[in-house]
């Protein structure tokens, strides 16, 4: 290994350390490599402008608003009210409603936090009014966030295939059956965890569950919850049917909102459209800054040879694929407890490409898996931003939380991790269908 590679990671290493932003991080410590090279630094400023020059980048903005413009132009109402309607009264069947929620709003925002910051508020308190206890339904919301991640379209899916060159369409179809797998495992844990987190004192309305007025709310709530439910559908369906493509996407997306915020739901106004604006530029901000300083320091590590390095060292560790899979998660893991998803994603995936390649493994399941390892890290403590999120909005510390989500990331988050990293058919059969061989390769 040499000099510059030591510096650098050391540099780098010591910026987390004294708490540096993650982006002048790794500037500043690919700059301090160049310099005990003697090199010079315009190797830095070629690859942080040709990194984010790219029309993924723009996809990953345009969907950014769009899920901003979801919180702010009365679509996530009417998406809670539909749920709640479909649900019925089962046991445990209005946390099911924050789970359904959660899906469709998923496959609106293509992220974790937009997701719960708008959920939490509309359904914490009106669960409580129905003896869910407060801890219990945010952490059923918090651990189920990065659905988000997995139900297309996902910002880490296309900020994987910005930095792994795979397509776009494949990878959103990739991580479908994964994240179905996590919400139906929710659902079922949920049914078995529910009775020690509801008060059974709250005298709940008789004429809520009545079949004549369960069939007209259900009813009305569709009715009302369409032009939001229409979202999803014109994306999905205009990006499989060739009508237009993922970046074209996200601007469809975009309009569609603005459309229903302004002209059907009439609640988007001038000053929540600037509140979506406005979070949306912090937002691609900070994920552009990341990408084009996370590109320049992995281009720099690989160019030294440590991705290589890596990936001879891991091969003599192990000599089966299943232990160097087992150990890739494990290591993605435990960045996640510390650093965000997108970071690791930009950070990780060049490092690890050498050594995939060696494994032979289909750089499309290779998405998946990292995909839904990085969503665990979103609710993974001790940096666990839902956690965070979650309890801000809610009012529950952040200890009380941790309790019932580990019981949700260990019994059914680590599982379909695992179903996702061994069985391949998991990742590949969908878009292998829908797209074939040809765009998602062999697996």
């Amino acid at each position: 290994m040499s000099v510059g590679v030591i510096v650098t990671i050391v540099v780098f290493l010591a910026g987390i350390f004294l708490g540096l932003p993650l982006g002048w991080g790794f500037l500043t410590s690919t700059a301090a490599g160049l310099f005990s090279l003697g090199e010079s630094l315009s190797f830095m400023a070629g690859t942080f402008y040709h990194s984010i020059n790219s029309y993924v980048l723009m996809a990953v903005a345009f969907f950014i608003f769009a899920g901003g413009l979801i919180s702010y132009a009365g679509l996530a109402d009417r998406i809670v009210r539909f749920s709640y309607a479909l649900v019925g009264r089962v046991k445990g069947g209005m946390i099911v409603v924050g789970l359904i929620a959660t899906l469709i709003m998923s496959a609106l925002t293509g992220s974790s936090l937009p997701t719960i910051s708008a959920l939490i508020p509309l359904l914490v308190p009106r669960l409580e009014k129905y003896g869910y206890k407060r801890v219990y339904s945010t952490a059923v919301l918090c651990s189920s966030s990065f659905l988000g991640y997995l139900i297309p379209p996902s910002v880490p899916a296309m900020i994987y295939c910005l930095v792994a060159q795979q397509s776009v369409a494949a990878l959103f179809l990739s991580t479908v059956i994964p994240g179905l797998l996590l919400a139906l495992g929710y659902g079922i844990l949920n049914y078995f965890l529910c009775d020690r987190y509801i008060d059974h004192s709250v005298v709940l309305p008789t004429d809520l569950y009545a079949p004549g007025a369960r069939m007209r709310e259900l009813k009305a709530a569709t009715w009302s919850a369409l032009p939001a439910l229409g979202a999803p559908l014109v994306i999905l369906v205009g990006i499989y049917g060739g009508i237009f493509t993922p970046n074209e996407a996200g601007a469809v997306a975009v309009v569609y909102c603005l459309l229903v915020g302004f002209f059907v739901y009439r609640e988007l106004t001038a000053n929540n459209l600037w509140k979506a604006v406005f979070s949306t530029l912090i937002s691609v901000g900070m994920i552009g800054l990341l990408i084009a300083a996370g590109t320049v320091f992995t281009r720099f590590l690989i160019r030294e040879g440590a991705a290589q390095a890596l990936a001879e060292s891991i091969l003599g560790l192990f000599d089966s694929k299943a232990m160097i899979l087992l150990s890739l998660n494990v290591f993605l893991l435990i960045l996640g407890m510390f650093i965000d998803g997108i970071p690791i994603l930009i950070l990780a995936v060049p490092l690890i490409l050498p050594l995939i390649t060696e494994l032979q493994m289909n750089l499309v399941h290779l998405g998946a898996m990292i995909i839904v390892n990085v969503g665990l890290g979103v609710v993974t403590p001790p940096y666990a931003i839902s956690i965070f999120v979650g309890s801000r909005l809610s009012g529950v510390s952040y200890g009380e939380l941790v309790k019932p989500m580990m019981v949700f990331l260990f019994v059914v988050g680590i599982p379909v991790l695992l179903l996702t990293t061994y069985i391949p058919a998991l990742s590949c059969w969908l878009p292998t269908l829908l797209l074939g061989e040809q765009i998602v390769g062999a697996w």
